[in-house]
């Protein structure tokens, strides 16, 4: 039989979409639940898909690149924005709409996500763009703000990479979300410091200014509302086992803006105008 013949090492590969979705807690579900749950999430993406206008991608096809515990969608690059808007829309309801109609004994859903564009080499699908991907949906920066997802009702938090973000969200190829809607961070992974590469957040329905708290430039600092503030306050400044008393705050909005208390720190919020 005769081999592919490899690709000239001077051309450019072709660029594709990634998707790369994984699940919260999977590793904790009880092993008689992992498939059924991974099931009901592949019937999700599946009916994300169509209404967000692309191709199903099956499991069987070389497109669907299984996780373990998530999966890698590879796309053709001309659908990076539907990826963003509507999909990250359609999953975050969808799985919501699961959240409501699950048995008792069934785990919840809830996942990171992350979206990117780069260069594959045929055949196989080698490349570093998708090894990116992956350690875009591992980042801090996105693990964080699943936090912020789960305290504020959301069931997804996303990283967009910056170079998709501009061909996308920037350059208005995007039908409901705009830049506002997006916070600016930096993707890095523990254990790898040569990865630190700019990026997007977003957790749908949940406005960015409650976001913004969680996520920390340093990956081992924690969000405020999860610091200790004992451990800030300058040595000497309080007896052992003292603790501060909380501090009221005094802030004001101007015009439509409202002030949100977001653990002890307030935050200024101008929503959307009809």
């Amino acid at each position: 039989m005769t081999s592919p013949a490899l690709p000239d090492p001077v051309d450019v590969p072709p660029e594709h979409a990634f998707l790369v979705v994984d699940m919260k807690g999977y590793s904790q579900i009880p092993e008689a639940r992992m498939a059924p749950v991974r099931s009901d999430l592949d019937d999700v993406l599946t009916t994300v898909f169509a209404q967000s206008g692309l191709d199903a991608v099956r499991p069987e096809e070389d497109d669907y690149k299984e996780r373990g515990d998530g999966v890698i969608f590879v796309l053709p690059a001309r659908d990076a924005a539907r990826l963003i808007d509507p999909l990250l829309g359609h999953l975050n309801d969808a799985l919501a709409r699961y959240d409501k109609m699950r048995l008792a004994s069934a785990p919840p859903i809830r996942l990171r996500a992350s979206v990117h564009i780069g260069s594959l080499v045929m055949p196989g699908y080698r490349g570093g763009a998708i090894n990116d991907a992956c350690r875009f949906v591992d980042s801090q920066a996105v693990r964080q703000a699943m936090t912020a997802a789960l305290e504020h009702g959301s069931f997804l938090a996303a990283v967009i990479s910056e170079i998709t973000f501009r061909r996308t969200v920037h350059a208005g190829r995007t039908l409901t979300l705009d830049e506002r809607q997006f916070l600016v961070s930096t993707a890095r992974v523990q254990g790898k410091p040569d990865f630190e590469e700019p990026c997007r957040v977003l957790v749908p329905r949940v406005p960015p200014a409650l976001v913004s708290p969680y996520i920390t430039e340093e990956s081992d600092v924690p969000p405020p509302h999860l610091r200790d503030p004992a451990a800030q306050a300058p040595a000497g400044s309080r007896k052992t086992g003292e603790r501060s008393a909380p501090v009221r705050q005094k802030a004001r909005a101007s015009g439509h803006a409202q002030v949100v208390q977001v653990g002890g720190d307030q935050i200024t919020y101008r929503p959307e105008q009809p």
